[in-house]
This record gives structure tokens, sequence and C-alpha cells, in this order.
């Protein structure tokens, strides 16, 4: 059981919410990241920086993750390898991505792609907030009883 975060575009509550689950339940944590990611000093939060380009730090989590473990990510592709080699994944603001899930968001995700191709607005992200916040602790701690 090990914990992998997509780091590079992972809020800053979402990584508190994990540092301190890993140490509370002592489930090993990995954030991996094209840049350098501040850590605690921790026998069980490491970090991870590989090299810059186009799903670099994505190729590592699906090289390193096993089945059970958990992602987080908000990249639906990576999403989508972690789920078919047996993996968890749930995004920062604690939706969970199975098999079914992960489809319906790529085929949505594909969709937007062309709409912004075609030029149209479709605007970015919703700001990260504190109910975000509380949607992923919520699904860390059903992901960790589950493992236990």
């Amino acid at each position: 059981m090990h914990i992998w975060v997509d780091a590079d575009a992972c809020p800053r509550p979402v990584k508190e919410v994990l540092f301190k689950a890993a140490q509370r339940v002592q489930v090993p944590c990995t954030l991996v990241a094209n840049q350098p990611i501040a850590v605690p000093r921790s026998e069980l939060i490491r970090s991870i920086q590989v090299g810059q380009g186009f799903d670099v730090a994505d190729n590592e989590i699906v090289q390193r993750c096993a089945p059970g473990d958990l992602v987080v990510t908000q990249d639906i592709p990576l999403a989508a390898e972690v789920v078919a080699k047996g993996c968890e994944a749930v995004t920062p603001r604690g939706h969970w991505l199975d098999k079914e899930t992960v489809r319906e968001r790529l085929n949505m995700r594909d969709f937007m792609e062309e709409m912004r191709s075609a030029g149209m607005e479709t605007g970015g992200p919703k700001t990260f907030t504190a109910q975000d916040k509380g949607r992923f602790a919520n699904a860390l701690d059903r992901w960790l009883a589950r493992q236990k």
C-alpha cells in the first residue's frame, strides 16, 4: 500500500492532508513532480523530481505504482492508466476515478479539448475550496479505512 501524488498541480491543502494521514496511519507517500517539492522530514514521505517534459512525472508514477496503491491526480489520462494497472485514483477534489468514471471523464476532456481547439472559451478550473479539501480528506480516510 502506497500513496502516489501527481504533485505538479496538486493544491497545498491536499498535500498537507496527505502528510498528516501518512504519519497518522504509517503509509508511505511519494510526491512526483518535475520541480522540487518540499516535504516534511519523515521516513514515510518523500518527493521524486523527474526531468522536464510532457508526461515525465505521469510515466514515473505509472512505472512505480502497484495494484492496491492510491494515486492522487487530476490528470484523467494518468488516472486511466493507473486504474487499468489495478490502482485506485482520486482527484484532489475528492472524486473517485474508476473504470467507468475515467472513461466518462476522458470523453468529456476530449470534447472540451475540441471546443478549445475550435476557439471557444471554456474557462479554467474552478478555485480550490475548503469544501474540496474536506471532500478529499473524507475520500482519503475512506480509502485508508478499507486498507486495514
